[in-house]
This record gives C-alpha cells, structure tokens and sequence, in this order.
C-alpha cells in the first residue's frame, strides 16, 4: 500500500482563525494590521515542522458571489459580510507567503476552495496518493476515501473514513445529501425547511441517500418515525430545493487546475526569499527568524 501522502490546506480557515483570535495590534512597519498574516505564518510553521510533507497545497477562496454556484442559487453565501479591506490585504499577504514557503497555492474566482481541494485530491488518488485533508469544515468530509484523513489541526483532531460517522453522523459519502436536507446556514444553503440534523441522520440511516428517499417516499409517510406524515409533506413540498441543495453542497472533482505530482511537490524554503519577503512587506524579527527555520542554505 501506497505511503505516499498529500496535504490539502483549507487555507481560508486558517487565515480568519488567525484574524479573530490575535490582536490587530500587530502591525507592520509602516503600522498595517498584520495579525492574520502572524498566526497564519505560525500555523504553517508548525504544520511544516510536523508533517515534513513531500507533497503540500493550499487552497483559498477568492470571491464570495461569482462562484458558479451563485448561478444556480443567488442567495448562496448572501448572509456573509465581505471581508474588511485590512483583512482582504492580508488574505494576498497570506498567499504570497505560502508560496514563499515552497507550498502550491490555488485560488479560483468561479470555484470555491473545496473545488480546487476536491480535484486536487482526486487527481492524486489516481497517482496512489492518501490525502490529508487540514480542515474543519464538515463539508469535505465528503471527499474523504479510504485511507484519507480529515485533520482538524486546531484540536489535533484526526478522522478516518469510518470514524467521520461518528463526528458528522453520516458517513462521508452521504455528507452531500445530508446537507441537501439540514441544510447549511454558513453557506446559506437552504436545505428542505423543517427538516433537522437528527431527522436527516434519520432517514439517511434508513434509505441510505437522498435518491432512494424520494423513490420511497410512500413508504416513509406510512413509518413509525415520528412525525412521519410531517416529514413526507416537507419532503414532497421542498423536493426542487432539496435538489438545488445538493448541487449547492457536491465539491467539484473535475476543475480546471494545472497541477500534478511535480508542481505539488514541496519545495523548501531559502533564506532568501524569506528575507526579501520580510524586508518587502515590514514583518517583525521575531517571524523572520520564525520563518527563517525553516530554510535551506540558498
């Protein structure tokens, strides 16, 4: 069995934990927030040193309304906020660091970072590649395959594919269909209204997706679930926005992305660089010398 292993970077989450969780009191010399940056460039500090990966990508999502997926639903991710403009500069400062860093760096204005995951992990698969997925969005455990492992890197919290049951209630094959009935308030993902995260589980533990619920819808109205007459008019009434969910919630496997063994292949770092980027932009000593540990002699 194949050793070989790719990390997969759910870059953004990172980026906003960073931002909410340090001070903005940490400027750059010219006293530009760059708090983000900081906790970013720690995350991956550590990440690097713990992993020593051959293979590493992370993955950023660029725009909030010209995903393809605002074509099929306009009010998909309409609940957030765009990013303030001190965070949106240090979103770029953040991917120009990863690049920096020797890691492959993808973003896409009509595909979401899941996408470009999703493909990515895909690709490598069929190249005997395991995918370690650094995350904690739920989302993409739908990805996870035999042999993944879905990493919340926060808790040190790590998942194979049969233990992703356990923690999202629905095994990762049916994460697709379980959003497309509870749906999603974070990516504003409507769901069937009425239907819950229990009832979901329910019926997805019963039918076993979201097809052979509908092929059996009679036979769910006649069950002894409670509520069941409920549940089947729910059902029946929202069956064209329960199908608009799911393509809504499916990560795309087959996007445009240039990339293969060789240009996801982890290059490490020159002293260098690292200066010239920290000189570039005014970060601190304390992260040079940070970043700085991780060089090779250049």
């Amino acid at each position: 069995m194949s050793q070989r292993k790719l990390y997969l970077i759910d870059a953004s989450i990172y980026i906003f934990r960073a931002w909410f969780s340090l001070p903005d009191s940490i400027l750059d010399n010219e006293g530009n927030p760059v708090n983000a940056v900081y906790g970013y460039a720690y995350f991956l500090c550590q990440l690097l040193e713990k992993t020593n990966p051959s293979h590493i990508v992370a993955a950023f999502d660029a725009s909030l309304n010209s995903s393809f997926r605002n074509k099929i639903y306009p009010d998909y991710k309409a609940n957030r906020e765009s990013a303030p403009d001190d965070l949106k500069y240090q979103f770029e400062l953040c991917r120009k660091l990863t690049k920096v860093l020797g890691i492959s760096s993808f973003s896409s204005k009509r595909y979401e970072a899941d996408d470009l995951i999703g493909t990515l992990a895909t690709r490598m698969r069929k190249n005997d590649f395991k995918n370690i997925f650094i995350t904690t969005d739920k989302d993409l455990s739908q990805l996870v395959k035999k042999g993944d492992t879905f990493w919340n890197y926060a808790k040190d919290e790590r998942h194979s594919y049969a233990s992703c049951k356990k923690v999202f209630g629905v095994k990762p094959e049916q994460m697709i269909d379980f959003l497309a009935m509870a749906g999603d308030s974070i990516d504003n993902i409507p769901g069937v209204p009425g239907i819950g995260r229990k009832t979901a589980i329910v019926l997805l533990e019963k039918h076993g997706s979201l097809r052979l619920i509908y092929k059996n819808l009679n036979k769910i109205k006649a069950s002894k679930i409670r509520g069941a007459q409920r549940i089947y008019d729910l059902l029946k009434e929202h069956q064209q926005l329960a199908l608009i969910s799911q393509q809504l919630a499916t990560i795309v496997c087959d996007a445009p992305v240039k990339a293969g063994v060789r240009s996801l292949a982890y290059t490490p770092p020159t002293a260098m660089r690292i200066n010239r980027f920290c000189t570039q932009y005014g970060l601190g000593e304390k992260l040079r010398q940070r970043l700085l540990s991780l060089a090779i002699s250049s």
